[in-house]
């Protein structure tokens, strides 16, 4: 029989990236969108719309703050799998939106989970959980570190995190957390730190400008360290952990850690350009409470589930720029030759 999904969380960089993962394996695809008057299904109306998808992939109006839409869509999907990536997963945001950050990202993952134990209690859970669940205890971080989240967004889904825990030991779900490091990608959102500095690196090169009224690129604290990986490799992971014959919590990362001006200099020197002629640094990109470094320990996936990161730091942020000067029209060398 085809297996059944439902993805929250479908328009996202990680939705979009494991639909087209579980469409290829022969899944039918559910996904929850939420409403909006502005356009924000870019990433999933070309996977949706294309032919050999006809029929297989279907897409339900809901929130993770509405229980009623997750109620009726985890029943008319009927699903055998069932991932939660939805959240307000912007760091520097939750600050601003504490109070919805918790209701998205912790309260929503309850509500979630109560509708999957009452209506498919035979489905298989998939709790997107993080590194900013560790904040402040040093690396490297695996499956054992001790939490000491330092965001609104860290605290929220450390919540999500043992709700899962908790539906899995009381209830018996099969529930699992994915505790994933930073993961990119060209899809990535443009008010990431990844996505703002290969997307400015590709304008800079193509324009001359990177936007704005200054022309340059203003970020926060460059000397954050975080381990970056490659998001379309990272959602094979997920489906791995649901395969396993028991339910377990795993962390996915490359264990290599990068800073902030360590991602600035690979992207733009992919193009030709030094980007301390075009970066500039503003105390209120500063947040309250920083995390210095995060950096994981993934041998426990890889001994596990046989999953592993293969795409480098280096690799990554060339491909994101090479993406960006695309859709702007240009390419790396023509643009490396202007610089």
């Amino acid at each position: 029989m085809t297996k059944r999904a439902l993805i929250t969380g479908i328009t996202g960089q990680d939705g979009s990236y494991l639909a087209e993962l579980l469409l290829e394996k022969g899944y039918e695809v559910h996904g929850l969108v939420r409403r909006s008057s502005s356009f924000n299904r870019a990433r999933i109306d070309p996977i949706y719309l294309h032919p050999d998808n006809a029929g297989r992939l279907s897409l339900h109006y809901g929130d993770l703050t509405d229980s009623t839409s997750l109620t009726n869509i985890v029943r008319a999907a009927a699903p055998d799998e069932v991932y939660n990536l939805a959240a307000q997963s912007h760091v520097a945001v939750s600050f601003e939106m504490p109070e919805y950050t918790a209701s998205a990202d912790a309260i929503g993952a309850i509500r979630l989970l109560e509708a999957v134990r009452q209506h498919a209690p035979d489905a298989r859970f998939y709790q997107a959980s993080t590194s900013e669940m560790f904040g402040l205890t040093p690396p490297p971080q695996h499956e054992g570190t001790h939490f000491h989240p330092r965001s609104p967004y860290g605290a929220a889904k450390l919540h999500a995190h043992w709700a899962t825990v908790n539906y899995r030991e009381a209830y018996g779900l099969y529930a699992v957390s994915g505790i994933l490091f930073n993961h990119e990608s060209p899809r990535r959102g443009e008010s990431f730190v990844t996505r703002k500095i290969s997307l400015a690196a590709a304008r800079i090169a193509a324009t001359g400008s990177a936007s704005g009224a200054t022309g340059a690129l203003t970020l926060g604290n460059l000397d954050a360290i975080r381990d970056w990986g490659y998001a379309a490799e990272y959602v094979e992971g997920m489906w791995r952990m649901l395969q396993q014959d028991e339910p377990a919590d795993f962390v996915l990362a490359t264990g290599v850690g990068s800073t902030v001006r360590d991602f600035c200099e690979l992207a733009f020197s992919h193009v030709g350009l030094d980007w301390r002629d075009h970066v500039v640094t503003d105390p209120r990109f500063v947040r309250p409470a920083e995390v210095p470094e995060l950096v994981g320990d993934a041998s426990h996936a890889a001994s596990e589930l046989g999953w592993k990161a293969t795409t480098s730091v280096g690799e990554l942020a060339r491909l994101m720029v090479d993406a960006d000067l695309a859709a702007l029209g240009a390419t790396s060398s023509a643009a490396a030759e202007r610089a």
